[in-house]
């Protein structure tokens, strides 16, 4: 059984929770404890779990006590325990009330083919389930879902290395940190090219994220445990205080929550030197200082357009950024690719410099936008779509790119256009530019005047003819 005939049977499962009113969304976060339980027990890791609650115990139960065991169960394992086995169930509770559905989803993971799961990664089992949620509409939970293809896209790009500090200030399920995880582990053959101090760092260090949301951070500890991952992963608002201590990274990789502070507040960071509203600027201030002085501190940054227009406070935040970092490429994304089908994104990616002034010299554009096929659940964003671009973005002469979609602005252009990083889209073949139109009304007056000489030539034909049979 392959880890995608698994995670279809996982979801099926959800159908058995319908009755209860359970979201899609809250029976992920359901089979997260469940799971749990079951994956230490398959990869004999059942030693921090104390022993009356492992997986064995849960199984040997049914009806109203398999209820009552399961609400125990959540509570000791969320206030008694220490580790991740604590954070993943603090504050945990069911939103089962039936017992035979609890029953059933027990009796169900227990019977599946867990050799196989095993074989082919449990890591990659929970990822797809991840990936089935966001992409269920009814969950929500996929409002600004980062596609997969995306996310390892930009890691290999930006290329983090061994030793290297890597987060994500709004992380999420862990996406983007196991992406970067598994690049460095596939250039370092799984870790074992390492010495032992390094292989440590990379699997308590390296990779660190924060996140707002209570239960989708529960799903980021589950996730980086079951890719071996330790780096800490905070509980928290990056744009709070809190957010004042994330600095000194090599490496950010991103997708920040889009919109504004609810009530319309600022963000409460008092580091920040511009004040906004503006989520995803705020975000962009807190990356770009995040990231160490030493000239090779990177981060791929997806933002969405009014972040590149945006006047007042954004206008100085982009200022800021270009003197600060060398914005060296911004990839316009096409659209219908998110779950909210309207918002129009890109990928910043910027390298901080040495000094505090005058980093970025030009800015490149590619274009993947403008006359490209509408995506969304049928047609959904695959990697050959990205190899032009990524061509481009690799070339060692970036000038002798031969690609309509690919277009360079220098600093000084960009200033004329009020410091607006909303350029190098190409000219959309499905709109008539009416600005190539000629003018009604200097239509009508050439056409007159056309009209009037040939009149006049006209005339003067006749009168010829008549001089001549006057002659005759």
């Amino acid at each position: 059984m392959t880890t995608q005939e698994i995670v279809s049977k996982l979801w099926n499962l959800c159908n058995v929770l319908r009755d209860d009113g359970i979201t899609y969304h809250q029976y992920v976060t359901e089979l997260t404890y469940i799971l749990f339980l079951k994956m230490a027990k398959e990869t004999g890791t059942e030693s921090q779990i104390p022993e009356a609650y492992r997986w064995d115990s849960l199984t040997a139960k049914s009806g109203i006590e398999l209820k009552k065991f399961y609400k125990e169960l959540l509570n000791h394992l969320g206030e008694s325990c220490t580790g991740r086995v604590r954070e993943i169930y603090q504050g945990a509770a069911t939103n089962i009330d039936e017992p035979k559905n609890l029953e059933k989803i027990i009796t169900a993971i227990d019977g599946l083919d867990w050799f196989s799961a095993r074989e082919e990664g449990l890591g990659n089992l929970y990822e797809g389930l991840l990936e089935k949620n966001a992409n269920e509409k009814k969950s929500g939970a996929g409002q600004y879902f980062t596609p997969r293809v995306l996310i390892d896209v930009m890691t290999r790009l930006v290329k983090p290395q061994p030793g290297e500090r890597c987060n994500d200030p709004a992380c999420g399920t862990f996406g983007f940190m196991i992406a970067a995880h598994q690049y460095v582990s596939e250039q370092t053959d799984e870790f074992y090219d390492l010495d032992a101090d390094t292989a440590d760092f990379e699997r308590t260090e390296a990779f660190t994220g924060m996140e707002l949301v209570h239960d989708t951070h529960r799903l980021a500890l589950m996730n980086a445990m079951l890719h071996n991952m330790e780096g800490p992963i905070t509980l928290g608002d990056t744009l709070s205080n809190l957010g004042k201590r994330m600095r000194g990274y090599d490496v950010v990789l991103t997708n920040p929550p889009f919109g504004t502070k609810k009530g319309g507040e600022r963000a409460t960071r008092d580091d920040f030197t511009y004040t906004t509203s503006n989520k995803q600027l705020n975000f962009l201030q807190h990356i770009y200082r995040s990231l160490n002085g030493d000239g090779k501190a990177r981060a791929a940054v997806v933002l969405p357009d009014n972040v590149l227009f945006a006047d007042g406070e954004g206008e100085k935040i982009r200022i800021d950024l270009m003197d600060k970092c060398n914005l060296h490429t911004v990839l316009r994304l096409p659209t219908g690719i998110f779950y909210a089908q309207g918002v129009k994104t890109n990928v910043l990616f910027f390298t901080r410099g040495r000094t505090d002034k005058g980093n970025t010299q030009e800015v490149w554009f590619y274009d993947l936008r403008t006359n490209m096929p509408s995506f969304g659940k049928t047609n959904p964003l695959k990697l050959e779509h990205f190899a032009d671009f990524e061509a481009a973005f690799e070339a060692a002469d970036r000038r002798a790119v031969q690609d309509e979609r690919w277009s360079v602005f220098t600093r000084e252009q960009i200033a004329q256009k009020g410091n607006s990083l909303d350029l190098g889209l190409i000219r959309d073949d499905s709109v008539v530019d009416y600005a190539d139109l000629p003018d009604p009304v200097e239509s009508g007056e050439e056409a007159i005047a056309q009209l009037e000489e040939a009149v006049d030539l006209l005339q003067s034909v006749v009168n010829e003819l008549k001089a001549l049979s006057e002659v005759d």
